[in-house]
């Protein structure tokens, strides 16, 4: 039998139909998508991919000039040139810029920031900075050159806050404005050879007359402020004196501790109506290394633990030596038939605020005269340690108690300090010290180590004390490093401007 013919089209699926209008997709076809909409979903995919995978590597090490990022000097102008060829004289000036810093009292962040800030706009981006309590070590190591390694120890420190705001006004003309390095060195010269702003007799002046609107501060009578500034006025002569005879920091603390409280002891004898506490509150103020204390802390925050624990160490040294000097003049006077008397005994105020605040305004105006700072800067510093004290008093009236109401006030000088500072062309710390001298940080510590050391019984006591205080000095410095990050956004604007003005050269 003949088969039939196989259909070629047997076995494979009907071809679909052609689709009628009733039958066409609902969903009509997709729009092509406008110039902003689609910079807007490419910003969105950026983001996502930002928020996933983040910016770098996570194991990628940082970039040492991300180290200025929130500082003034974020957007260094790079100065194009041989930058290799005259590393060691741009390492050489970063060095002793950084010395003339820690010698006028900057800190490790704003020294380090500096020297980065430098070398980076003079064309050296490959550096390391290491930075103890006395010393800074910087190593240039080019890939295909000889590494450079220069160290420069700081043997000597004084008071010139004044200098310090002339380097952060030169380290600003570096980065910004591309001075070259030979001028900078010629500026840096001026800078150290100039003399300081306010002499030195008036600087014993203001010494005792801080000491003596501290004393009232506290709770002191006029008598005791008077008192007081004898008392400053003839400890600080024999510093002098004892300082010309190359005599080491420690006796001469000692000796004027000594000196302070013989007065005390002489009042007491003599049946003189004042408190040996006021006395010798009023005589050590200047000699309490609070400011120290409170460096040592940020040094600390800002990752610098060796610097810390170097100034941490001194001003124990410093607390150690008043002590001392107070127990010596303490023992002599019950050799003398003297009962012991209690320098330690705390002090309440009872002036009105009116009063407070202008003696606030008072101390806050000599001390930086005591530190020479610029005569610009006397009326806005001024006026944070106002605002401050304002915020420690209110917050101790509202209960906040003596430990949050310190930090509190510390973060309004922390934030008032940076913005003020920088409009004014200064370093943060110029301003943001001096004012928050009115916590008295380092009195509190004092009293403490003072019961501690000279009454056994209360040992504990005195333990507790130091802790307290130990708590209130972390609490200022945390409160002046925070608000000095909180006031970042505030002054962004300057960066901003700089980073144009720098795309524009």
């Amino acid at each position: 039998m003949e088969s039939e013919p196989r259909n070629p089209q047997e076995g494979r699926p009907p071809a679909p139909k052609p689709l009628t209008p009733a039958a066409k997709p609902l969903t009509p076809a997709p729009k092509p998508l406008t110039p902003a909409q689609a910079r807007a979903n490419a910003s969105a995919r950026r983001m996502i991919r930002r928020l996933v995978q983040g910016d770098t590597p996570p194991t990628a090490p940082m970039n040492i000039v991300e180290r200025l990022a929130g500082s003034p000097y974020a957007n260094p102008m790079i100065q194009v040139g041989k930058a290799d060829e005259s590393a060691r004289k741009t390492i050489d000036f970063a060095l002793r810029l950084a010395e003339t810093m820690f010698r006028y009292g900057a800190g490790a962040l704003e020294v380090e920031t500096s020297i980065i800030a430098v070398t980076a706009a003079f064309g050296l981006r490959n550096i390391e900075v290491d930075i103890t309590n006395q010393s800074v070590i910087i190593n240039y190591a080019h890939r295909d050159g000889v590494p450079i390694t220069l160290l420069r120890v700081v043997r000597s420190w004084t008071s010139n806050y004044a200098g310090l705001v002339q380097v952060h006004e030169l380290v600003t003309d570096i980065v910004g404005s591309g001075v070259g390095r030979a001028e900078a060195h010629r500026r840096l010269d001026t800078i150290i050879k100039a003399p300081k702003p306010f002499p030195r007799w008036m600087v014993a002046l203001a010494e005792a007359v801080f000491a003596a609107a501290v004393v009232g501060v506290i709770g002191g009578s006029a008598f005791g402020m008077g008192v007081a500034l004898v008392t400053i006025l003839l400890a600080g002569q024999v510093a002098r004196v004892l300082g010309k005879w190359r005599v080491p920091d420690f006796f001469v603390t000692a000796i004027s501790s000594f000196i302070v409280t013989v007065v005390a002891v002489l009042c007491f004898m003599f049946h003189v109506p004042l408190s040996p506490s006021v006395v010798v509150a009023g005589g050590i103020l200047l000699m309490l290394p609070s400011g120290r204390l409170v460096s040592a802390v940020q040094d600390a925050i800002n990752g610098f633990p060796v610097t810390a624990a170097g100034r941490f160490l001194s001003a124990f040294l410093t607390f150690g030596a008043i002590v001392s000097g107070i127990a010596v003049a303490l023992v002599i006077g019950a050799l003398f038939g003297t009962d012991r008397l209690n320098v330690a005994e705390p002090i309440a105020a009872t002036l009105p605020l009116y009063v407070v605040l202008l003696l606030v305004a008072l101390s806050t105006v000599a001390i930086c005269i005591a530190e020479q700072t610029s005569v610009r800067l006397l009326l806005p510093t001024t006026a944070v340690a106002l605002a401050g004290y304002l915020a420690y008093y209110y917050g101790m009236e509202f209960g906040l108690g003596a430990r949050f109401a310190p930090a509190l006030a510390a973060i309004v000088v922390g934030i008032l300090a940076r913005v003020i500072a920088l409009r004014l062309g200064a370093p943060q710390l110029v301003v943001a010290v001096p004012s928050i001298i009115f916590l008295l940080v380092g009195l509190s510590i004092f009293r403490a180590m003072f019961v501690m050391t000279l009454t056994p019984n209360d040992s504990v006591t005195g333990a507790v004390g130091i802790f307290n205080a130990l708590v209130v000095i972390l609490a200022v410095a945390a409160g002046v490093v925070l608000g000095d990050n909180m006031a970042r956004p505030l002054t962004r604007s300057n960066g901003q401007k700089d980073r144009r003005r720098n795309r524009r050269r």
